[in-house]
């Protein structure tokens, strides 16, 4: 692991340094070789799938596993979106010239070395490794034992890219063995190499790597997010919006785990709304109020207003207005997504300004929380974190800046 470091540390130089052009090549060919290789892929995948259903692992977890011709494709088109982007290396963010009479511009450079430790999402692999070539970061991917055997076949196209593009396959490196201990050095740093440690995952890896790790991190917990429905909300917008915010695909941290309902407007929408869910599968929790105008609802308990169900299951709320919403939210939320369904626009301007998530939305499904639905090609995940990037983790979100600071022969006073 520390072998591995040193090579990622000496990788990162000539990374940065490579054009745009010879990046932007890289993963263009990474993507070629992913489509190429999708029997080998799905082999590999069909290996864990197997191994998973197994152990007896829960269907959320399986369907976040598994591959098939479709996703493969949807992934080699996001590396692709990757490589269409703007370089986010080299652009003058601000240039200025102060009365001393220097010229000073602030330019975006890499990180240097970072550090993606993911669990059963399979695709992370091509997202992190495409993401990292573009913003010129080296990268060292460590993959869970659940989809280890598809992460590793995956990053071969990755390495085939690196390799027809001329810059060194140390630049983005997979952790080979799924032995618990690899996860353990990199939090140690692996000697100083890692610049930034990122964990996608579930809540016990995140809050280990938090806990342990001796560079910084950049991540979130959980997705605990809402959709809230205002008086005003449009009935049929409602019961398309809500309908796809928990049940699109429910395994996804932008899944809307709990609905939240005005009391003024509860009569008219909820009974529709929690049909439509009824009669997709969702299993309901609410609260008296919701209960007494859907009593085919179970009693939500305090522990389900914080729950990330990642499941069919979904929380229910009846609020008094916008302010109970936000009150809501900051207590039980945790700062990843929320919505608002509303017509009033004073109203849904109070909930955007008010909620301080990652993510805030006005009439669109919390599903878009997403780096590829907000035209990043491809997102390393969603960072609820105020410092450095926020929502959605693309290229130019990893990137950091330097100073250059050009004179004529200035001296200070």
């Amino acid at each position: 692991m520390v072998a591995m470091g040193r090579a990622a540390r000496a990788a990162a130089r000539p990374l940065a340094e490579a054009p745009a052009d010879q990046r932007t090549l890289a993963i263009r060919e990474a993507a070629v070789a992913l489509r190429r290789r999708v029997d080998v892929v799905l082999a590999a995948n069909a290996e864990d799938v197997l191994a998973a259903e197994g152990r007896g692992a829960p269907a959320n977890m399986v369907d976040r596993l598994r591959l098939d011709p479709t996703r493969i494709a949807a992934i080699a088109g996001a590396m692709e979106a990757v490589a269409a982007q703007n370089d986010p290396l080299g652009a003058e963010t601000a240039r200025w010239s102060p009365p001393n009479g220097l010229d000073i511009a602030r330019v975006s450079v890499p990180l240097g070395v970072l550090a993606i430790i993911f669990e059963s999402r399979p695709n992370v692999a091509a997202d992190a490794a495409v993401i990292c070539l573009r913003s010129g970061n080296a990268a060292i991917l460590r993959a869970g034992s659940d989809s280890l055997n598809s992460a590793l076949a995956i990053h071969a196209a990755v390495a085939e890219g690196l390799r027809a593009a001329g810059l060194p396959e140390t630049a983005v490196q997979m952790v080979a063995t799924p032995d618990r201990d690899a996860v353990g050095h990199i939090l140690g740093g692996l000697d100083g190499a890692i610049d930034l440690i990122i964990p996608r995952g579930g809540r016990s890896l995140v809050e280990r790597v938090q806990k342990e790790a001796r560079a910084p991190v950049l991540g979130h917990l959980e997705g605990v997010c809402h959709t809230y429905l205002h008086a005003s909300a449009d009935l049929e917008m409602a019961r398309k919006v809500v309908l796809n915010a928990k049940m699109r695909r429910t395994s996804i941290c932008g899944a809307t785990e709990t609905l939240l309902v005005d009391r003024a407007g509860a009569e008219r929408l909820l009974p529709p709304v929690a049909g439509d869910l009824i009669a997709a599968g969702c299993e309901l929790r609410g609260d008296v109020a919701a209960r007494a105008l859907v009593p085919t609802m179970t009693e939500a308990n305090e522990a389900d207003w914080s729950a990330e169900y990642l499941a069919p299951v979904l929380a229910v709320r009846v609020v008094d207005g916008v302010d109970q919403a936000v009150e809501h939210i900051v207590r039980h939320g945790s700062g990843h997504t929320e919505a608002i369904v509303a017509e009033d626009a004073a109203a849904a301007a109070r909930f955007l300004n008010r909620v301080d998530s990652a993510i805030v939305m006005w009439n669109a499904s919390t599903q878009f929380a997403d780096g590829g639905e907000f035209g990043f090609g491809a997102e390393i995940g969603i960072s609820t974190s105020r410092l450095h990037a926020r929502g959605p983790v693309g290229a130019a979100q990893l990137v950091s800046y330097k100073y250059v600071v050009r004179g004529r022969g200035h001296v200070r006073p």
